[in-house]
């Protein structure tokens, strides 16, 4: 008869093994820094272990409450060390570099998400964050139906007749606003939804001057919620100089939307394509509501 050690021994080799990487952590304190990154945490049901969250985690709305670790590009390890997390999810676009550094070497779990603005992207930041925290089948259906209604809304796309020249502006009233360029998620965003950024001559983002903005002729000006409310609302950034002599001054073509909306490439990125879309091509709306089916997102 085999002794009961030995037996003990033997069972806990056939057992399941719970991976000590993700089962304390989906369990425990979590702090989460990256809009897109607390969203996909709330949507795989774990909203209510995180602990903290840095400023741009504003979706879904009860993420507002949580306490603050500060915007995710200037974080201060001892503020994170301070709320004595279990694992703390960054988006790989974090920092700065010396406080992630010593935050590790305060013993502090991190886990690196990446955060790179593309459909597939999208559906790596997923599974990254449910590999994370123990939730891999979850993370990979919410992955496949992202990608899938993208898909919807991309074929749609596909139909419009033309490619409206977009110009994506920040920080409107704070001196000359800043354009966004080449390999940005303004940029990704555009030509998703079937347009064409105005700016192509740079990249990243980079103030632009009032010649500048003549010059890139945009069809269509989209910016962040925070910006038309700190110029005045719609009316008032349409009468701004810089703007005048623009096909899109002259048209009245402003689209305003939601900047994690817009640019967070988490998992409501089809509805925000599918919003954007409706607006640079107005002939679409219906193809898009029927194909694609968009739920209520960002665009106001």
């Amino acid at each position: 008869m085999m002794k009961p050690v030995i037996l003990l021994a033997a069972l806990l080799l056939l057992a399941p093994q719970v991976s000590a990487q993700t089962f304390p952590q989906a369990t425990g304190r979590i702090v989460s820094v990256g809009g897109a990154v607390t969203e996909i945490v709330a949507k795989l049901g774990l909203g209510d272990r995180l602990v903290a969250v840095d400023s741009t985690s504003l979706h879904p709305p009860e993420m507002r409450a949580l306490p603050q670790v500060g915007y995710m590009r200037a974080l201060s390890a001892e503020g994170v060390a301070a709320l004595h997390p279990d694992l703390v999810l960054l988006s790989d676009n974090a920092g700065p570099p010396a406080a992630i550094e010593q935050m590790r070497g305060l013993g502090i779990p991190l886990k690196l998400i990446p955060d790179h603005p593309t459909p597939d992207g999208v559906a790596d930041k997923i599974r990254a964050v449910g590999a994370a925290l123990g939730r891999q089948g979850e993370a990979e259906t919410m992955s496949r139906e992202t990608t899938d209604r993208l898909a919807a809304v991309s074929r749609v796309v596909e139909k419009a007749a033309g490619r409206p020249r977009v110009l994506f502006l920040m920080g409107l009233g704070r001196g000359a606003p800043v354009a966004a360029g080449r390999n940005t998620a303004a940029d990704a965003m555009i030509r998703l939804a079937g347009g064409i950024n105005a700016i192509d001559g740079y990249d990243g983002y980079k103030p632009a001057s009032g010649e500048a903005i003549l010059d890139a002729a945009p069809d269509v000006l989209l910016l962040p919620t925070e910006a038309v409310d700190a110029a005045g609302g719609r009316d008032a950034v349409l009468a701004l100089p810089q703007f005048a002599g623009t096909p899109a001054a002259s048209s009245g073509r402003l689209v305003v939307m939601d900047t994690l909306y817009l640019l967070g490439f988490g998992p409501r990125l089809p509805d925000a394509v599918a919003d954007l879309a409706r607006s640079l091509h107005p002939e679409l709306a219906q193809d898009l509501a029927n194909d694609a089916a968009p739920r209520p997102g960002g665009l106001l």
